[in-house]
């Protein structure tokens, strides 16, 4: 599963991304709205954490939301923010967040919230590849070969979900490094 995190607040963020990193996630970041809508032109995510107050002002994160479904983008958002009134969550759920966390949070929470928002969205066939003995369940992050499990670390996860769901296609080094 591929992440973009837009959060300019290094504090933040880098704790964030490892803690995603190490759980598995093939994980982007952004400082700038600006920035997360490109990547988000240039790559599939399967969900967007975002903060709400960036560099382009108050309510960017908001915004960029907003453009984001008025153009048919479909994958859950999860708004990370120290805006907590009532009205600011009402404001992220209505912009077209799928979730709204208020900082600070717990990392493990934020991970929680994420495999609800991705189980409510992914179709139960994609989650369960199997092959021949091996049986992968992309959600629960695990990986069997007959009936015993297989631990991977999060970097061998993501090599095999992306050669197990590309059959046959050969990937560059620069493609496996960029995609994993």
């Amino acid at each position: 599963m591929r992440l973009l995190v837009l959060e300019d607040d290094s504090g933040i963020r880098e704790p964030l991304l490892a803690f995603l990193r190490e759980s598995g996630y093939a994980v982007d970041a952004a400082l700038r709205a600006s920035e997360a809508d490109t990547l988000i032109r240039l790559y599939p995510y399967d969900a967007l954490i975002f903060d709400v107050r960036l560099p382009e002002g108050p309510n960017a994160g908001f915004e960029l939301v907003r453009k984001l479904r008025s153009e048919g983008f479909v994958q859950p958002v999860l708004f990370l923010s120290a805006r907590d009134s009532l009205n600011d969550r009402l404001e992220g759920l209505d912009s077209g967040g799928d979730d709204y966390l208020v900082k600070p949070f717990h990392l493990a929470e934020v991970r929680s919230r994420l495999r609800a928002l991705l189980r409510r969205t992914q179709t139960p066939k994609a989650d369960v590849l199997e092959w021949n003995e091996v049986r992968m369940n992309w959600l629960e992050r695990r990986v069997w070969r007959a009936s015993d499990e297989v631990h991977l670390t999060g970097k061998e996860l993501g090599l095999l979900e992306l050669l197990s769901t590309h059959p046959g296609r050969l990937f560059s080094r620069e493609d496996i490094i960029e995609r994993v």
